[in-house]
């Protein structure tokens, strides 16, 4: 699963798409083929611009799609929000992709991976919160004896 999320596109293959998906925009004959294969580089782009924009052409496919089509809709689309640090949305994404097929092994490791995620995340922001009132438990101490010391 580690090789799905963290995998780039290379240049070259995102611009190739891209000619392909601007080309069959302009003559007003975009499949939904060339449409999803652009949006698979631009959610495996290093820039958050590219992610986002392959997220939002993801969930326009999504409505017009075949069962087969949205189950990769939804499972890219919880890769790109996952790789966004929206955890919550692509646990959203990927759990409506287990409503319907409940034993879909990818989707089941890739719950795990956002659950962890978001509780190591959460976590991590508690010690945060924890060390600043810590700080702030410190420096009213400190002013509390300043002042105590000074009359």
């Amino acid at each position: 699963m580690e090789a799905v999320l963290n995998d780039l596109v290379a240049v070259e293959d995102l611009m190739r798409f891209e000619k392909k998906y601007l080309a069959e925009l302009s003559a007003g004959s975009l499949s939904k083929s060339t449409q999803f294969e652009y949006a698979w580089c631009l959610i495996r782009s290093k820039y958050t611009a590219d992610i986002q924009k392959g997220a939002v052409l993801l969930e326009d496919l999504l409505p017009k799609g075949n069962k087969d089509e949205q189950r990769d809709y939804l499972f890219y689309l919880a890769v790109a929000h996952y790789r966004l640090k929206e955890y919550e949305k692509a646990l959203k994404y990927v759990r409506t992709l287990l409503s319907k097929e409940p034993k879909n092994t990818q989707a089941l490791e890739l719950e795990k991976v956002i659950e962890k995620k978001m509780q190591k995340e959460g976590l991590v922001g508690m010690a945060i919160v924890g060390g600043m009132a810590l700080g702030v438990a410190g420096l009213a101490g400190l002013i509390g004896l300043a002042i105590s010391k000074s009359k």
